[in-house]
């Protein structure tokens, strides 16, 4: 399967299918991936974006991975 077919059927998702498979399949996808240190540089500038859209701060986003202890609540470790 191509980039673009997956990409296709993610999309065509209904949002809770969405939100279910980025909670299932990010963090072992991000164990992969996170070994290359200049893909967090492509990555990083995304995160961001998402970040500035949901209309949270980056200082907010901080302030609830303290409060959360750093750990994602949902990771497949």
């Amino acid at each position: 399967m191509t980039v673009e077919e997956l990409k296709t059927a993610v999309l065509a998702l209904d949002d809770e299918q969405k939100k279910a498979f980025i909670l299932e399949t990010l963090p072992s996808m991000a164990q992969d991936v996170m070994k290359d240190p200049t893909f967090m540089m492509q990555l990083f500038p995304v995160f961001l974006g998402i970040l500035k859209e949901s209309g949270m701060d980056l200082q907010q986003l901080l302030q609830l991975a303290t409060m959360m202890g750093g750990a994602p609540s949902q990771g497949n470790n």
